[in-house]
């Protein structure tokens, strides 16, 4: 077990934490992980992102994730540490700006070579309900309905609202590690050191990209001037059967 970060008082820390996040390796040039960064990038509901930019061989963004310590309470006098003790006035929430991803009609907001741009992608023909995997000519979309949840027992688009992230921490950043295995879980967990310079993680947070109704991708079956699918291809690449699927997914 992880000992507790080793604060000495009550503070932003406890409601949320700003970390930089690894976005994706550059292949061949920065065009080439604009599938990678708009996926990311699209998960806005309890991430607030900075402006995403290259180093070295990857393309990184500074990010504040909205998930708060699992030792910070509120009762009817103010906030509390349940690991240190520490009582005070009520830590704010930390305030994410806004962060459109889909601006009105065919336009949008999405990644090109590591730059956040907006772009008008028509629809080659009237859009069809959800459709969150590739469907074949003809075919109905197995997602819609089905009884996917994430971890938080929320049911429906399950892999729309859950995802994973690498995040920039060194093995001598040990403050650093201890508040990110320490976040509220499931919205911030599977917290796992898989290098010496990064940590991996799960997070519930859902994509911007999504309809008004949470169940539909507003990218699917839109192109971007290249020819490449808007829709960043992760939304479309399954894991082997079986593996790393939520529970109730049709696919499992």
């Amino acid at each position: 077990m992880t000992p507790p970060p080793a604060c000495r008082a009550l503070g932003p820390q406890c409601r949320g934490l700003s970390v930089t996040l690894r976005v994706a390796v550059i292949s061949d040039t920065l065009a080439s992980t604009d599938h990678e960064a708009t996926w990311l990038l699209g998960h806005t509901q309890y991430i607030g992102f900075g402006t995403p930019s290259r180093y070295g061989n990857h393309v990184q963004v500074d990010a504040l994730l909205a998930v708060p310590c699992r030792h910070y309470r509120e009762g009817e006098v103010g906030g509390e540490c349940g690991a240190h003790g520490f009582t005070g006035p009520a830590v704010p929430a930390p305030l994410l700006r806004i962060q459109p991803r889909r601006l009105g009609g065919d336009r949008f907001r999405v990644v090109e070579s590591a730059a956040l741009v907006d772009r008008e992608f028509p629809l080659p023909h009237p859009q069809r309900a959800l459709p969150v995997v590739h469907e074949a000519e003809g075919e109905t979309n197995p997602c819609a309905g089905a009884p996917c949840r994430t971890a938080d027992n929320r049911r429906g688009s399950a892999c729309c609202r859950d995802l994973q992230i690498e995040i920039d921490c060194r093995r001598d950043e040990v403050e650093l590690e201890r508040l990110l295995r320490h976040r509220k879980s499931p919205y911030l967990c599977k917290v796992e050191r898989e290098r010496d310079e990064t940590i991996c993680a799960e997070m519930i947070s859902a994509c911007g990209f999504l309809d008004e109704a949470g169940g539909g991708c507003m990218l699917h079956g839109r192109n971007r001037a290249d020819g490449r699918t808007a829709k960043p291809d992760l939304c479309f690449d399954w894991p082997p059967k079986g593996k790393g699927l939520h529970p109730g997914c049709v696919f499992k």
